[in-house]
């Protein structure tokens, strides 16, 4: 090789390195005004969602989601994950009056659903319309459709532990708490597995995820549930231990722990590295005889079904919940991970978690309403969940690509549209619904503050 060659080489090298540089400190810089530009929109924005009493059916000082479409109307998981996001605008800018300010509105919450939670039947609606009528909340068969997510235990319990452990504004509703409890565990439990399943496809949060979209009722043992469930059962455990209900305590959290077990050995799919929903629609097993050509025959008695479930090997984000719950063991975490999360081909796009695998048949883009689209376009809350997962788990690079992917996605739709969006196109960023929604899209201030290494606010 000639003295020329070399330097010619050493010369393109020097070019790509320059080049690599100055590209990573673009990139740096759009991170930068990206991050500056949603604090500066989020921090004079949030009042937004403190609303006082409204109507005839609220009747404490609430958190919505912001925008006009859900002006006047208190949602289950949304009010909790919004107040963990508020909670982190208060850590960075809040006051300590600024603090005493949104406490009410905050425990309001959870005491405008305990408000209309029945101590008997344990029945609590899912959303509270500030103009409903109070006495038609209820539905006259409680137990053939779905209620409240389990989340409420969770949003009380991170109340709680915000404020130093102070538990006794929850006592006096304890109880209807505990029947909330006992109602999902009583009727919306599969005995067989001991998975807890949805009664039908309304208002499961994730809308038309395909585990349960359309399905038959009672048939999905649905992962986004069970982690949930998890997660509230081990809130339910904290909340008994902060009012010295210690043997209730123990129980919570024994029955937590048998809920894990389940998930892990029901939704734990071995062949795709993945956890997914299940299938429990399936026909018992008799034994009772049948005539067939004039004589009796036991059908199957040869090899009668002998597992409780199937697994429905469909590509949702949710399986991903497994991380966010803990509820995954190492060696599965790096399996998601690795061959499910960035996979380009499923999960892993430009602006976050596809929340429908880009392979599956139902992958769709369309702007709709009842349902909203989870069949592949970028929420904000599946990015921070999955997020928060992969941080717990240690998986930090992937962990600050999310966020930054996030910060991105955030921040462009604010530079050329002055608001934020329901959801995303994940390949271009596009909103593609419901502009000026805020609601859980303030979590990438949670996101933000641990890409900085300032303090981080999170769930239960």
């Amino acid at each position: 090789m000639t003295m020329l060659t070399i330097m010619k080489k050493l010369l393109l090298m020097i070019i790509v390195l320059c080049g690599m540089v100055l590209t990573g400190n673009a990139q740096t810089k759009a991170t930068r005004e990206h991050r500056e530009l949603i604090k500066q929109h989020i921090y004079s924005d949030y009042k937004q969602m403190f609303k006082q009493p409204t109507g005839i059916a609220l009747k404490y000082p609430y958190i919505t989601p912001g925008s006009r479409q859900y002006a006047a109307v208190l949602w289950d998981w949304d009010s909790w994950l919004s107040n963990v996001a508020l909670r982190q605008i208060l850590n960075d800018i809040g006051s300590e009056t600024d603090k005493a300010e949104a406490l009410a509105y905050e425990q309001g919450c959870v005491l405008n659903y305990l408000a209309y939670t029945s101590p008997d039947d344990g029945y609590m609606p899912m959303v509270v319309d500030a103009e409903t009528d109070p006495d038609r909340i209820k539905p006259s068969d409680i137990y053939s459709t779905n209620m409240h997510k389990p989340c409420l235990a969770q949003h009380a319990a991170f109340l709680i532990r915000e404020n130093g452990g102070e538990a006794e504004w929850i006592r006096q509703g304890f109880g209807r708490m505990q029947a909330f409890i006992r109602n999902y565990h009583e009727h919306h439990r599969h005995k067989n597995t001991g998975l807890y399943y949805w009664q039908d496809d309304l208002a499961i949060g994730v809308d038309n995820d395909p585990s349960t979209f359309f399905r038959p009722n009672g048939s999905s043992a649905s992962i986004y549930l069970n982690c949930l469930m998890y997660k509230e059962l081990l809130a339910m455990a904290y909340i008994a231990g902060r009012l010295a209900l210690a043997d209730e305590a123990t129980r919570y959290s024994d029955m937590a722990t048998a809920l894990k077990k389940a998930v892990q050995e029901h939704c734990w799919d071995e062949k795709d590295g993945m956890y997914y929903s299940v299938d429990i629609n399936l026909l018992p097993y008799t034994g009772e005889p049948e005539y067939i050509f004039g004589k009796p025959f036991v059908l199957h008695v040869g090899a009668p079904r002998d597992y409780p479930c199937l697994i429905q090997r469909l590509g949702c984000w949710s399986g991903f919940m497994a991380l966010w719950a803990g509820i995954a063991t190492e060696q599965q975490a790096e399996r998601m991970v690795r061959e499910n999360l960035m996979d380009e081909r499923t999960f892993c796009a430009p602006y976050g978690v596809r929340t429908l695998s880009k392979l599956e048949k139902m992958y769709n883009m369309r702007p709709t309403h009842n349902p909203s689209n989870w069949q592949g376009p970028i929420w904000g809350v599946s990015n921070y969940m999955v997020f928060r997962g992969l941080a717990d788990y240690g998986f930090k690079r992937e962990a600050r690509s999310l966020a930054r992917k996030t910060v991105a996605l955030y921040g462009s739709d604010l530079k050329k549209e002055g608001a934020l969006h329901e959801y995303y196109n994940p390949d271009t960023g596009e909103p593609i619904i419901n502009k000026g929604f805020q609601n859980w899209n303030y979590l990438v201030l949670n996101m933000i503050a641990w890409l900085e290494g300032r303090t981080v606010v999170r769930e239960f």
